[in-house]
């Protein structure tokens, strides 16, 4: 055991945070190499902030009575007095959760848990790991990072990366486009700790910005990414982007990303099913939507509204949720279907469509 051990220990709360200050990172590391119990807590610290964060906190929140409770195993060297401490330590240490009305709540959710699958990696870890489309780690926090921008400048903050010239009489796509390319290529010039700690920056901006906390503020409508919505229900767009694109890094790296707590996914779900209706054509077949799981169940005749429902589709919230963000093949997405199987595939067909993360 190194002989710095409990000098070491009390830098462990910050570590699980990823807060270690730069002078005592090298110290703390070679400890941590030498000595198995410290490893250890650690790594059940580090967990503990994640269920936390993004997961599952009853879980967490009964790994710390257990620990204060002497209800796990004794070590030798350090015993429930000093595992009470590290993980009080951590608590202290730990930035509130934001105070947000239920509108943000998705993307305050998902914020926290890409937080958390940052901070495992290090400045060292898998950054170039290919994730989606042509990005790789960095690329996609760097896409984020342009992706919330569009409602961080309606709300008035200032753009993380210099605004060049957008063309005009271009499609919105065409924008979007070309504002993540430029993004993302002047995030590459950067550590990915850098594009992390701007995304960091923005998103507690607008999780801090009045719009967050007010609903009425929020009830303003605004068109962003080619859709006129509340500004409420673009926050909860945020929060769908953040989780999918958090659920697309893990899928890298083999890390599993809990989905959403069942009311945050359910309020994504039905945004998903407004946006869907308004994206499909008046004259379109009426179909019949249920979405069925997570705790919930929601029943939406999509179409035109003078014919009959020609067929029924029943969908689990998570595969609607990732038909949406272009993540299944609409011939894929496990479904029940009764009914005119044409006009229930075009729903699904446009569903996909409409993706643009």
């Amino acid at each position: 055991m190194g002989s710095d051990h409990e000098g070491v220990r009390d830098l462990l709360g910050a570590w699980a945070l990823g807060a270690v200050p730069p002078a005592d990172e090298p110290r703390l590391l070679g400890h941590l190499a030498e000595c198995e119990w410290c490893a250890d807590e650690a790594e059940r610290l580090r967990d503990t902030v994640r269920l936390l964060d993004g997961g599952d906190a009853a879980l967490a929140y009964e790994r710390i009575d257990r620990a204060a409770t002497g209800e796990t195993a004794v070590h030798e060297d350090g015993g429930q007095e000093v595992r009470g401490r590290l993980l009080a330590s951590v608590l202290a240490r730990r930035p509130a959760a934001p105070s947000v009305a239920g509108h943000a709540a998705p993307y305050a959710a998902a914020v926290a848990g890409l937080q958390a699958l940052l901070r495992e990696l290090g400045d060292r870890g898998p950054w170039s790991t290919p994730v989606v489309h042509d990005w790789d780690v960095h690329a996609t926090v760097a896409h984020l990072l342009a992706a919330d921008e569009s409602l961080a400048l309606r709300l008035g903050h200032r753009a993380r990366t210099p605004l060049g010239e957008q063309p005009q009489d271009v499609s919105w796509r065409t924008i979007w486009a070309n504002r993540t390319d430029e993004v993302i290529a002047y995030e590459r010039a950067h550590s990915p700790a850098q594009t992390v700690a701007s995304w960091r920056e923005q998103s507690a901006a607008l999780l801090a910005d009045p719009h967050a906390t007010d609903t009425e503020l929020a009830a303003q409508a605004t068109t962003l990414l080619g859709v006129r919505l509340p500004i409420a229900d673009h926050y909860v767009v945020r929060g769908f982007e953040t989780w999918i694109h958090t659920d697309d890094i893990g899928r890298a790296l083999g890390r599993p990303v809990p989905v959403p707590p069942d009311p945050l996914l359910w309020r994504m779900v039905r945004l998903g099913v407004r946006i869907l209706d308004l994206a499909l054509a008046e004259d379109s077949v009426p179909v019949l939507l249920t979405v069925a799981g997570h705790g919930s169940e929601g029943e939406w005749v999509l179409g035109g509204e003078h014919d009959p429902v020609a067929a029924e589709l029943v969908l689990d919230p998570v595969g609607f949720c990732l038909l949406l963000a272009g993540r299944y093949d609409p011939a894929e997405v496990p479904r029940g279907l009764a009914g005119d199987g044409r006009a229930a595939r075009s729903v699904l067909e446009r569903a996909a469509r409409i993706a643009w993360l």
